[in-house]
Parts: structure tokens; sequence; C-alpha cells
């Protein structure tokens, strides 16, 4: 980017004069989470930075329980690359797992998980509407 545009993005994003507001600041300092939370927190949303791994979790949100190869099959997705994703999220708290004899089924960990794909999708959704305006 040219050095003219890069100061126009600059200026559309950061204040033009420095004049700190200590009360605001100190204010909301004591109200904001600590850098381990919020690592937490980024890495949650990591877990979101793929395709294939949302579209698992919103196949489990909208089927319930399910066995590995339905939900392979559902969401067109290979064995291996749906276990490696299950994996992680497992490993993560985000899904849980139970064996039935030979099967195993998976089903997200609790209604937060169910609350955190709801809200997102609902927000993306409004968003979107607001850029079509």
């Amino acid at each position: 980017m040219p050095r003219s545009q890069d100061a126009q993005v600059v200026g559309l994003d950061a204040c033009t004069a420095t004049q700190v507001d200590e009360a605001r600041v100190d204010a909301a300092r004591s109200l904001l989470i600590t850098q381990e939370e919020s690592g937490r927190i980024a890495d949650a949303f990591a877990l979101l930075s793929d395709p294939g791994r949302v579209r698992v979790l919103f196949a489990l949100l909208e089927a319930g329980e399910t066995c590995v190869c339905d939900l392979a099959e559902m969401i067109h997705m290979s064995p291996s690359a749906l276990s490696h994703g299950l994996r992680l999220l497992r490993t993560a708290g985000v899904v849980t797992n139970r064996r039935d004899g030979r099967m195993i089924r998976y089903r997200l960990a609790d209604s937060h998980v169910r609350l955190l794909l709801d809200i997102t999708r609902e927000h993306l959704g409004h968003t979107a509407d607001h850029r079509e305006v």
C-alpha cells in the first residue's frame, strides 16, 4: 500500500489527537479480562476458523448425538479428516463422545456451545443485512 493510502487508513482507525481520559481508562481497566483468559477465548474461536469443524458442530447442533459414520456422510467429509476435527473439538471440551458397542457417538458438550453457534449465526445474518442497505 502506498504511504499516502496507509496514512488515510490509519486516520480512519486512530485518534488524530492524543488525549487520555484517565477516569474512563481506570474504570474500564478494572473490568478487562486477563491475558490468560483472552488467550483461552482466542483458542476457542480458533477452533471455529476451520469450515469443516464448523460444519461438524452445526451437524451435531441439528442432528443431536451422531455416530462418526453418519456424521461423515452428512457433511461430506472423509472419515480421517472428520476424526482429526473431532479429536480437536473433544480435547477442547466442545464436543463429547461415548462408546455404543462398536460405534462412537458424538454430541455438543453443553448448551453453551449451542448458544455460541446460534448467536454467531444470528450475528452474521444481522451484519449481512446491514451491508445490503
